[in-house]
Parts: structure tokens; sequence; C-alpha cells
């Protein structure tokens, strides 16, 4: 393992800057920030983060959706316990409930499948394609036509990318100035091996999600699986371990308050280069809807997971998912409140205007992009109440979304999919393509585990009333013949329609059913529209309205192509200087200190937390359930036992830590590099007063939230007894340690 690391990074401990520092940044970037590294005491060597397949980036992988990391030759991926809630879901029962109880695999032939559609990515190169994807294209071509050629060409490029068996994408970067093509190695046998009780991975709950202090041992570790020959291939009982060419060493000895830290990861989306308009429409708009759907979502989940535990236990993900975004969305809204953010923003775009009239060149090459893109978006918002509520019914509730019912768009699903398999590959849409089949079947395959039929039928009545709401000139007609819905009707009027709608539905159809839905995906659009199934009906009636709402969009991207690109090299332009783009789920590194934060007045957060806040907040149920071996083992330290996972300066095993690193939702998982270009940490949540930095950045008070790899490596040892993980990443377990696992 040491000869892998022969390229560690070298930090000095600082004296610590109070300012974040903005940027998620693309690894080629690293190298043009060397300056500004050397100023804040980096000695190592700003190229290696460029090298894809080096250490370190060659151990950063993504899961889709989260971020994570090898940590074994052998490869054992490590990333956040939130990360795996659908793989212990998919392997809980009422009688055996791994999200609460937690899972270790003392052997590799007790780890379990994560279930379908599981990937680990694993990037191999990141080429520019931007002249290949936007250059020489027709001046004179329309905005809708505009977006054809760019889309054909990407499928194009996809398609030879992908010829080696690599799963490809190509990117826009700066609202499509730049595009970028990136190649992964899509590993789809992936296996969970070790996840703590859910009074560890999420102790505090809700309660302390977005909050600072915390004190959650937010871990978890996976297994990637290739076949004997190392290559890709489903779950197969034959598979072997995957062997990374690159893999983090988990550090005993975590980082400290002043150090530079280093975080590698997937971040999701950030909004950073929107107009004042888009903005606006942020805050007023969509996320107040937001909070009042999903805290109405939540109640209704609450009040029908009281059912049965079965019942309990198939809502959970999806209402652990609702409750995240919802204090997220309430968090962005008070910042914004705070800030006055939108106030900035307003100011920064008068400025760019000004800046942009200042010059006739200027004016030339910018003068018409923002009054364009402000049409483009009041024209967006004329029917933004209905087209939300259409994707809510149709789009919002499948299996990996937190929205709606899940039958109504499976069965969606299945009649765009026969409407699209005839045709050639190339015109197909892009989600539609022969590329995502497998991911398409494997969707409709999981869903099942989370498919609860009174939770479904209670979910679609709540987005039908919703629908029947809608003001006149932005009606659903075709659902408001199928439901009788009128405009103006009460509200009990329209649930008493939804309930007849839904009985019908629910008692006709056969899409609950595995086998059948699985079964219609081969079928043609004249034998499914065969079946009579109302659920097919419904949303066949549907369609209409969701195809012309998809060419609009397709008219919009092809506006937003042209104008985007324009705003965003206005905006470089004018700034002068180096700048990250906004998060696309691309592979990205961001820097910063741990470092505490002053949170309101005659108030100061401390930059760690320790062993001893898990018991203080301990109270035995509910969130704050620490098991008692845990317990028990926070008294023995405490009482004198040794351990060397002990900070001398905290007299404790620190437990979660602070940092001003830049990052966002998807950077869960991420790893955080100490001062030898070791795994220090995990990212896994930022502070409530910050999430609006995804839409406009605070320097001040930008924070990152970490569980520290000493707390991991401890409870691995006196708690879990992960007696072979600890062997496996190189550190000696504790001499006694006796619980062989749960």
């Amino acid at each position: 393992m040491k000869t892998r690391l022969n390229l560690a990074l070298v930090f000095c401990l600082l004296s610590a800057a109070a300012r974040a520092d903005e940027g998620m940044w693309m690894p080629q970037q690293i190298p043009q920030l060397a300056e500004r590294l050397r100023a804040m005491g980096f000695r190592g060597e700003p190229q290696a983060f460029a090298d894809l397949t080096g250490q370190p980036m060659g151990a950063i992988v993504s899961l889709g959706g989260c971020s994570a990391s090898f940590v074994s030759p052998d490869g054992l991926i490590v990333t956040n316990h939130h990360c795996v809630q659908a793989a212990l879901q998919f392997n809980s029962t009422p009688q055996k409930n791994l999200m609460e109880d937690g899972f270790l695999a003392t052997a590799r032939d007790q780890e379990l499948t994560a279930g379908p559609g599981s990937r680990v990515y694993v990037t191999s190169s990141v080429v520019e394609v931007t002249g290949e994807i936007s250059g020489k294209i027709d001046p004179k071509l329309d905005d809708r036509a505009r977006h054809e050629v760019i889309e054909k060409r990407m499928k194009e490029r996809t398609a030879a990318c992908e010829k080696d068996g690599s799963r490809c994408r190509v990117a826009s970067f700066f609202d499509g100035l730049k595009y970028y093509e990136l190649a992964q190695m899509e590993i789809r046998d992936v296996r969970l091996v070790y996840a703590p009780s859910e009074g560890i991975g999420n102790f505090g709950g809700e309660t302390d999600n977005w909050q600072w202090p915390r004190h959650t041992g937010d871990w978890s570790f996976y297994r990637a699986y290739v076949s004997p020959a190392g290559k890709s291939v489903p779950y197969a009982k034959e598979n072997v371990p995957f062997k990374p060419k690159h893999w983090l060493k988990v550090s005993p000895e975590g980082a400290g308050p002043g150090d530079l830290v280093f975080v590698a990861g997937y971040p999701g989306k950030t909004q950073r280069f929107a107009t004042y308009a888009q903005t606006k429409e942020l805050y007023e708009w969509t996320f107040p809807r937001t909070v009042r759907r999903n805290t109405e979502l939540i109640a209704l989940l609450d009040e029908i997971g009281k059912k049965s535990k079965e019942t309990e236990l198939r809502v959970a993900t999806r209402k652990r998912g609702l409750n995240n975004t919802l204090t997220n969305r309430k968090g962005v809204v008070e910042g914004f409140k705070k800030g006055d953010l939108l106030g900035m923003k307003e100011v920064m775009e008068k400025d760019l205007a000004s800046w942009t009239a200042a010059d006739p060149q200027r004016r030339k090459k910018y003068g018409d992009v923002l009054p364009a893109l402000n049409a483009m978006q009041a024209g967006k918002e004329k029917t933004r109440d209905r087209d939300a509520t259409l994707y809510d019914l149709l789009g919002a509730g499948g299996p990996t979304m937190a929205g709606g019912s899940s039958l109504l768009p499976a069965a969606h699903t299945l009649y765009v999919m026969s409407l699209e398999r005839p045709k050639v590959d190339l015109d197909r849409e892009p989600e539609y393509q022969e590329r995502n089949w497998s991911r398409i079947r494997e969707a409709q395959d999981r869903m099942q585990r989370s498919y609860d039929p009174g939770a479904d039928r209670a979910l679609l009545k709540y987005i039908l009333v919703e629908a029947s709401k809608l003001p006149a000139g932005q009606r659903i007609e075709a659902l408001d013949k199928e439901a009788g819905f009128v405009s103006g009707m009460s509200e009990a009027d329209a649930g008493k329609k939804a309930d007849a709608l839904c009985d019908r539905l629910y008692a006709g159809t056969k899409l609950g059913d595995k086998a059948a839905r699985l079964q219609l995906l081969e079928k043609s659009t004249a034998e499914i529209l065969a079946a009579k199934d109302p659920m097919i009906d419904l949303a066949a009636a549907l369609d209409p309205l969701w195809q012309a709402n998809r060419e609009r969009a397709k008219t919009r991207e092809g506006a937003l192509e042209r104008l985007g690109a324009r705003y965003a090299e206005a905006v470089l332009e004018k700034s002068g200087g180096l700048t990250a783009p906004d998060a696309n789920s691309t592979l990205r590194v961001t820097y910063g200190r741990i470092l505490g934060v002053p949170a309101r007045d005659g108030l100061v957060f401390s930059p760690q937390t320790t062993l001893a806040g898990v018991a203080e907040k301990a109270t035995g149920s509910g969130e704050f359930n620490a098991p008692k071996k845990e317990l028990d083992a926070i008294a023995a330290q405490k009482a004198g036992k040794k351990t060397p996972y002990l900070d001398p300066k905290l007299g404790s095993v620190p437990v979660n830590f602070l940092s001003t690193v830049d990052t966002t939702g998807g950077n869960s998982g991420s790893a955080t590099l100490n001062a030898k270009g070791q795994l220090c940490g995990l990212l896994f949540d930022g502070t409530f007063d910050t999430v609006a930095s995804d839409y406009l950045y605070d320097t001040e008070k930008t924070r990152s939230i970490h569980v520290d790899s000493r707390y991991m490596l401890w409870a691995m040892s006196e708690v879990d007894g992960a007696t072979n993980i600890l062997q496996e990443i190189g550190e000696a377990p504790s001499l006694d340690v006796s619980a062989p696992g749960r």
C-alpha cells in the first residue's frame, strides 16, 4: 500500500483564514490554481489532481447520485451511510430491518447485492469536445433546429466513445460555452459490505440534519465486483472483486483545526450562473412550492406508515428524501431572506448590464443576451403550475424519486418505451436509447421493494387534487376529462372525484405486479393499449401534453445553448479571473481549511465534535438512540481505555468536523484528503446557514460537514467489531475487539 502513496500530498499547517474559497473545480483546472494553493501552504504537485488515472483521483468514484472512493486493492468502497439506504431497504424485511440494525459481512460470501440499478462509475478520461459539439453550426438555424444538431452530435460522440464498453457522457460547462466528454467504467455488480446501525449512521436524524454541532457516523462500505476476466457484468456468484489501480489510505491520524484539506467527488448541481429572473422564480415560487408540498407529503406518509411495519419500511427512503429536500429548501429560503441574496443578484446583473453597455464591442457581442433570456423566462412561467403538476404525475414518482405515485410514472415509461423502441437508435429520445434499456428494466424491477399499494394510491390522490386546483388557462384537459375535474371546484369535491378515479385505476391495473411490468416493456404500442390497463390508458391520455412540453423544452434548450453560453462568457470576461463552472455531476475538486464559524451574535461554532457529544445527546430512543455498546465504549474511553484514534488535543476521539470547502448535493460520500493525501474523513452535509450558496456563494459562512476517519475506525474497532474490514484497509484492530459482527 505504501508504494501506491508515493505521490502523497503535503500541506503546511498555517493560521486559518476566515474566508471560504469558492470553486468546485474541474481536476484539470487545479494546476492553474498552483499560486493560490502555495499561498495557503500547499507543497504538493497540483498536476496530480489533473491525472485522473493517478493518485489520488484514480481512487475517486461515483455511485450515480453520491460520491465514494476505493480504500483497498480488492474493490472496497467507502461512502456515506445515507448513500446506501436503498441497498439496506432492498435487503430488509419487517423481521430483519437492516435500515435500523445495520449490517456487517464478516466474509466475502456474506456480502449482499445492493440491488438492481446499483452502479459504481470509475472515470477514465475527460476530453474537451466543444468544437465537435457546438462548432460550425449554421447561424440561420432556429433554436429548435440548433438543439437538434447539438443533441445529434452528442449522441454520435457518445456512441463512438462507448464502443470499447465504457459508459460515456457529453456534459455542458458554463451553460454551453464548453463541452467535455467523460468516459467511465460502469461496474454493475455492487455489494453491501458494512453499514453501522441507524443509531450511529443517522444519529440525530432530521433534528440535526443540516445543523451543527453534529455527531453522525455517516459512513458505509460497498464492494465492486466484475467477471473473472475483469469485465463489467451483472451480479453473479462467480464474479470477483474489482482490482482498482489506485485506492486511498484511511488515515488513523485525521486532520485538525487550521489544516488545509481537499475534497474530491461528484457534486450534483449549482446555479450560480443563473440570471436574476431565473433566481427570482426559484426563490418566490419553486422553493415555497417544494416546502409546502413536501411538508404535506411527509405528513401523509407518516400517517400511512402507522398501518404496518411493512408499509413503514417501504416508504422509509422516500420519506427521508422528502425530509432532506424540505430542510434544504427551508434553509435556502431563509438564507435568501437573511442575506438579501436576491437583491445582491439584482445588483450584480445590473452591474453586468452597465459593463456591457459601456463598450460598443461588448454591446454588439452581449447586448441582446439578457433581454432574450428574460423573455424566455417570462414565457416559461406562464404555464409553470401546469407543467410542474404534469411532471409530478408522470415523472416524479419513480422508484428513485421522492415525488408522487410510482405506478403512473411506470405506466408512462412503458407507453413511451413502446413509442421509442421502433425508431432508429439515433432518433430516440436520449433516455430511451438502447444504452439505457437495461437501466429502465432494473428500475421497474427495483421498484417492487418500495412499492406499497396503499401509499401509492394516497400519493397519487394528493397530486390529482393538486391538479384540480390549476387555474384556468393552465388546465390539464385530458385529466379533467378522466377525473371529472372543473376549474374552481371545491377541494372536497375534487377529493371525491380523485378517490373515484383512484378506485378505477387501482382496481383495474396489473402494474403492481413486477412480472407484468417487465413483460410489457417488450410490447408494441398496440399490444400495450390492447391490455386495457387503466393506469396505462391514463398515461397515454396525458402523454400528448407531455410530448408538447418536451418540444417546447427543446426549443428553449436550443435558445439556452446559444444565449446561456454568451451570458456565461460575459460574466467570465467581466470577472477577468479563473472561475469554476457550475456543478453538473462531473468529477470536481474543492479545497479549504478545517475551521469553525461565527454562528450568530454571541455564539461561535468550534470546528470539531467528540464522543462526549454523542453520550450527551443520547436519549435511548428515536433519532438519538445510540447503541448501548457504543455508549459503553465511550464510557470506557473516558475512564482511560487507550485507543490509537484519540486526539490528544481534544482528549477524545473526534466525531465530525467543519471545513470551508465548497460542496453541494452529490458530494455526499466524497473523500476528504489530509496532509498526507490520506482519507481523513467523508463529506456528508452542509450547514443550514449556507445552503443558499448553491445560488449565490457566501464567502464568510459557507461550511461543509465531514465525519472524521478516526470516528469511523474507532467505531469499527470498539463497537461493531468490523475486524475484517480494518485488516483489509491496513488498520490493525484493537486487541480486545470481541464482537465478530451482528
